[in-house]
């Protein structure tokens, strides 16, 4: 559990609670065992027909929980269009499929206006965007009209026709595919486009274990995915992973590392400033945050460690970076340029303990206690609270050569007895006087 009274950037905590507050949100529901145990049945599922790829299993549900849109990149035939359609399968809802080719026009995604000649009036037509699952495959394939008509879908996650807005269903995500090999009948993505995906994950070949284990699983009957949850269910886990503890420390180290994307020169990163046009975004900054508490949700906790933010970065950053012509020239990667900027910008250490008053040091010369005791974060112990005098003799004063009760006893950096000033009405056992050796001992 996050440690309460911990506050993020603002004085809030990381739900939004002023500072001083707990955790959650309001009437926001908690995390559960019993909803760990259904983001671990879901990803069950899903690796029941994917092989392998967790990283892409992993990534994808994150996406889902962060409300991010995921563009998935690698060559042919590596489950990029089998793991969407999976997922789809394992939470439910409406699911669409669009085909990106070069002849599709925005009327195809979005939906159009026909008019019905027999009451002279129009009807409007939806197009496949609204879906609570929407697969633009092969994204690149389609001319670049096409792929702005997704801006106001993905961004304001409402379509408008004729004058006409119509909200998407809840939850709402776009999962697109490309492949980075062809070069002939492909059209670069925009980067107005670009900036509205939450991840670009990289899917890589699979390994020779893992390709035997394909044909094996997928010969003879392929596994079927099993649906787990359902939109409502969906939603309320994305409420959950929106009220995630973010401690304000790890909030200002993604503030920097964005900002050193922008202004590489002010922090000695002259070769990071050769390599870049331009900087993330706002955006990004909003995604490593919500992408960082929903990965910590998948792996079972209500709070983020600095671990979550450093391994999500990449993938949240590597398609918003505009490099220069230098660093294509030199064949620097968006991947290069982050590696970079982590080593640069200081990860900061935060730990679960809870805030509590530091410990108080009398001044030189003053008594270790004011009057009524030692002193605690909310205020000096009523004297009804404070432990009785022990009844019987008082114990015996311990060995000089031997620590006593009160130096066992007594907390760190709280000063000993010694540091108290002479008290004339108390009586000091006497001194021992120093042995003497004679000369023939």
């Amino acid at each position: 559990m996050a440690p309460d009274g911990a506050t993020t950037a603002g004085g809030t905590t990381a739900g939004g609670n002023p500072a001083g507050g707990g955790t959650q949100v309001g009437d926001q529901p908690a995390l559960t065992e019993a909803d760990i145990a259904l983001l671990e049945r879901t990803m069950y599922e899903v690796k029941r027909v994917i092989v392998g790829q967790d990283q892409l299993v992993e990534r994808i549900l994150v996406g889902l929980l962060a409300r991010g849109h995921i563009l998935l990149e690698g060559v042919p035939g590596v489950a990029k269009t089998l793991a969407v359609e999976t997922y789809a399968t394992v939470i439910g809802g409406s699911f669409s499929r669009v085909q990106f080719t070069p002849d599709l026009v925005p009327t195809d995604l979005l939906g159009t206006r026909i008019y019905r000649q027999g009451r002279e009036s129009f009807d409007t037509e939806l197009g496949p965007v609204v879906a609570n699952f929407l697969l633009a495959d092969e994204i690149n394939r389609a001319p670049a009209k096409v792929q702005s008509a997704l801006l106001e879908v993905m961004a304001e996650r409402h379509v408008s026709i004729g004058g006409v807005t119509y909200p998407m269903p809840d939850p709402f995500l776009v999962m697109a595919t490309q492949n980075p090999i062809e070069n002939e009948g492909v059209y670069p993505l925009p980067e107005a486009q670009r900036d509205r995906f939450l991840f670009k994950v990289l899917v890589d070949y699979p390994s020779v274990e893992e390709e035997r284990e394909i044909v094996y699983r997928m010969g003879n009957v392929p596994p079927q995915a099993h649906p787990i949850l359902d939109p409502e269910a969906m939603v309320r886990l994305q409420r959950i992973a929106a009220n995630v503890f973010v401690h304000h420390a790890l909030v200002d180290y993604v503030v920097r590392v964005i900002n050193a994307t922008r202004r590489p020169a002010e922090l000695g990163m002259a070769d990071v400033a050769n390599w870049l046009s331009y900087g993330a975004s706002p955006r990004a900054t909003l995604g490593i945050v919500a992408a960082a508490r929903a990965l910590a949700l998948v792996r079972g906790r209500d709070y983020v460690i600095p671990q979550d933010v450093v391994t999500i970065m990449p993938d949240v950053l590597r398609h918003r970076l505009v490099l220069s012509y230098d660093a294509l020239a030199d064949e620097v990667t968006a991947d290069d340029v982050i590696t970079r900027v982590l080593q640069t910008v200081a990860l900061p250490q935060v730990t679960s303990q809870p805030l509590t008053a530091p410990p108080q040091v009398p001044a030189p010369g003053q008594p270790p206690y004011p009057q009524g005791g030692p002193q605690r974060p909310g205020g000096p112990v009523p004297p009804q609270q404070q432990p009785a005098p022990p009844q019987g003799p008082p114990p015996q004063a311990p060995p000089v050569s031997q620590p006593g009760p009160m130096t066992k006893a007594m907390p760190t950096g709280a000063p000993r007895e010694s540091a108290a000033p002479h008290d004339p009405a108390r009586t000091d056992p006497a001194p021992q006087q120093p042995r003497t050796h004679d000369g023939g001992s």
